[in-house]
Formats: C-alpha cells, structure tokens, sequence
C-alpha cells in the first residue's frame, strides 16, 4: 500500500515538473505588451427615462452574457436637456491609426451615446460607421491620429492546442489579459447548445477566461497578432465557465473592409438549404463514400447553386479545398467571398466525387455591389410620441407616421396618423429606431426580408398590423 502511495506521489510530482517546463518555454508578455494599447473600453449610454417600459432584449446575448439591463426606449420630457446613464460596457480593438474600431454588435446595439477610452485613459465620443448583425461585428469611428494599432493575423493559420490571450475589459476591470488554448474551430454554438441560430457562427473556441466587458476585445496569438474578435461565453450564469468564442479575422476582415467602404456587407450566398449528414441520413440515401458533410435538400431558383448545377441530395464537403463538412466551416468559408467570386464546390453525387464551378451571387441574385438601404424607400415622415400621450393610448412607446406619400408603406397600406409601437417586437421611438431596423432586414442572411409591423389609429379601438416587403 505505502509502495503504491509512493509511486503515484512520485509520478504527480514528475507531471507537475513538465508541466511547469511547459510553462516556462511559454513567453506571453511579447503578446501582451503588443495588444493591451490597441485594446479599448466601449461605454454605451441611452437617456434616462421617466416612464417605464417594456425591455428590448436578445434572448441569445442573454442566454450567453446575463442580462444587459438594456433602457426602455421612453421619450424624454421636452425642453429639458437630455441626462445620460451607462447601459453597456464592452471591449473594442483599434484597426487603424486614424481611428477606425472593431467591436461586437450587442456591444453599441441601441446605444445612443458612444464612449471609447484608451489604455492611456483618454476618452473619445465614437460614431458607428456601419454594424453586421449576422456577424456580430460593429465597425466605429473616433477623430484621433496615431494610434496604436494592432497588427492582423490569419486566423486560419491557428491550430487547435496553440496559446492565445483575450485582451479586454472584464467587469470594468481595464486591459485584462488571460490566457488558453485554442479549443476548437469552425465552432457552430447553436448546434451545441439548441438555442436560436444567431446569424454566422463559425467560432474560435478557447477556454481563456472571458467575461461580460470582454465582448468585442481581441484574441490574439503569441506574435501579437490579431486573431480574432470575443463574442460570447458558454454560460448559465452569464460569466465565464469554461469556454469563450470568438469571430475569427477571416470573417472580420471583409466585413469591416465592407462596412467602412459601402455601409453594409457585401454577402455571398450559395443559394441552397443543408443538413449535416448523420449516420441515419447515409442510410436512408445510400451514401458509403463520406462519413461527414453537407446533404442538399433543397436548391433555390436563381442562384449560384441552380446556375452551378447542385442538386438535392449532393453532398458538399469543401469549397475551394477548404473543408466545408459542417455549417460553421461553410459560413466561414463563404464569409471570405464576395459576390461575383469563382469558387470550385467538391461534392459527393451517387457515392462518386466532382467538382462544380459556381460564381457566388448576393441576396437579391446578381453580382452587383450593394450599398446600404436607402431608408428613403419607405415614402413617409415621422415624428416621436410624446410620454404623456403614450400613457393616454395606453402603449409603451410610440411612432406617429405624419406623411405618407409613394413608397413601402403606402403600398402596404399604412396611412398618416398611424402610431408604430413595434417592428419585429422591437419598440420604436424615433425615427433612427426605424433606420436601425430597415438596415438591419435589408442586410439580413433571411430570405424573407419584411418589417412586421403593429400599432394602432387613435380612436381606434383595436390593434393593426402590417406586413412591409422589403425584398428588392
């Protein structure tokens, strides 16, 4: 008995030498003195309310980071001067000397004041250029020069067990570093986790610690380099409890470049609707030449796939040779891809494999660069609601459309006087509120892009609702 007490003491002991070995041939501080200057602090700000109102939370950001304790979108009392209360606080990284930021999304969602401090504690007021809902990415603005910025890696370059640091600003706490490996990639959460499919999801697992304050902070390698962008936790409780994720720069790095020169994404699609191939599905279709890929089930008209030749029951397994067995690898892969770019698919038909040519197309089936959408096509003025009459209507929050002359709301058949509470359950206030959303359909991955909208008439004694088709 005391031999083998003896053995195992022994053999705890070697392992705790190698893995201190381990630890000393690691050097993080080249990385950490490289990042924690291009690593900044996001403080979002709404105007505080008298009148209290219905919340406008994301149940998946919730599910990930605990409740943001987001402010009721209520009006202000008139003719008193607005007051400001901290509603978020996030991380963002610099991109370029000149001020241009990365963040997330849910970092400056239904912010109306922007604040961005240095690591040397100067503050700045940001402006958004342009914000990503399927990618979770947000690109700002401050006027300053010469900042320190960061350098971008490949992120397609990790391997699965190499060292990275998240860089951040966990609870407040400023220029945080902490440190793990790369626990997997091409990561798809909602698969994982069954909860609602949030947009593009091909993430950098880690389990360096990462905490709310962190979203929109930098990962980066042992070189310093940038390598992706925090986004989210796997969490009960909203703090960190074994893994972190974030957006890789392979997907960053078009987006912002999009985002800053046209205001919106310039986003490829394939045209086609997928499920993971299963043991039971290889069954059910015969299929011996694959154990993991994308089974086709079903081919949009008008798209890169009909026009490629794809059929159902193909099964897709790399584009360009770039492995696209499952949907977080296939989003990631296309997220690299603009329309009108060439790619080759590799696919299995009857057990024997080919390739397909295919030109990518956008949403709408061409190939032509988008911008963002001319919130002018709605054809209508509006004006805000103000507290007071709100309570007489008995509603949280409200829209009046004061003019309405050509354009998607007339021919959805809203009229002048109607009041907005909500579009696609989120409560409107100001017209910038609509701007937000209709940008935010526009550019969405959906193929049913429409506002659904409810509200009501004044004297009215019941609710209406409208359906405005934003499809081009």
């Amino acid at each position: 008995m005391n031999k083998t007490k003896t053995i195992v003491t022994a053999l705890a002991i070697i392992l705790t030498a190698s893995q201190a070995s381990a630890f000393e041939n690691v050097d993080f501080t080249r990385a950490a003195e490289a990042t924690v200057n291009s690593v900044v602090s996001i403080k979002s700000y709404n105007k505080q309310r008298t009148y209290g109102g219905g919340m406008n939370v994301d149940p998946f950001f919730e599910f990930f980071f605990g409740h943001r304790g987001r402010v009721p979108q209520q009006q202000q009392p008139q003719n008193q001067e607005p007051q400001y209360q901290q509603s978020g606080l996030g991380s963002g990284v610099i991109l370029s000397s000149d001020g241009i930021i990365v963040t997330n999304n849910h970092v400056i969602d239904g912010a109306e004041k922007l604040e961005v401090t240095l690591n040397d504690n100067r503050t700045f007021e940001a402006t958004v250029v342009g914000y990503d809902q399927p990618t979770d990415l947000a690109v700002l603005r401050i006027n300053a020069t010469n900042l320190p910025a960061i350098e971008v890696g490949e992120s397609d370059d990790l391997k699965v067990g190499e060292w990275v640091l998240a860089v951040g600003n966990p609870f407040g706490f400023t220029s945080t570093v902490t440190a793990g490996i790369v626990s997997a990639k091409a990561r798809n959460i909602s698969s994982v986790t069954g909860a609602r499919e949030h947009g593009i999801e091909s993430y950098i697992q880690t389990d360096a610690a990462v905490n709310p304050g962190n979203s929109g902070g930098a990962l980066v390698n042992l070189s310093g380099q940038l390598v992706g962008i925090n986004a989210a936790i796997y969490s009960q409780t909203g703090n960190y409890a074994g893994y972190s994720f974030a957006i890789p720069t392979s997907i960053m790095r078009n987006v912002v470049e999009d985002l800053t020169n046209y205001g919106n994404v310039q986003r490829a699609v394939l045209g086609l609707r997928y499920r993971p191939l299963t043991p039971q599905l290889a069954k059910e279709h015969n299929i011996t030449a694959a154990t993991e890929g994308l089974l086709v089930a079903e081919i949009i008209p008008n798209t890169a796939a009909s026009e490629a030749g794809i059929r159902e029951n193909d099964l897709i397994v790399s584009i360009d040779g770039q492995s696209t067995v499952n949907s977080g690898q296939l989003q990631e892969a296309m997220a690299k891809h603009r329309p009108g770019d060439r790619v080759t698919l590799g696919l299995y038909r009857d057990n024997a494999y080919m390739t397909l040519p295919a030109t990518l197309r956008n949403n709408s089936g061409t190939t032509k660069v988008t911008r963002a959408g001319d919130f002018n096509e709605l054809g209508c003025v509006f004006s805000t609601v103000s507290e007071e009459r709100c309570r007489q209507l008995n509603i949280p929050s409200g829209l009046e459309v004061t003019k309405v002359s050509d354009g998607k709301f007339k021919d959805a058949g809203i009229r002048e006087g109607f009041i907005i509470v909500d579009i696609n359950n989120a409560y409107v206030t100001k017209p910038e509120d609509v701007r937000q959303l209709y940008n935010s359909i526009v550019e969405s991955t959906q193929y049913d892009h429409v506002m659904f909208i409810s509200g009501i008439y004044p004297g009215a004694n019941r609710k209406s609702f409208y359906a405005v088709d934003l499809t081009n």
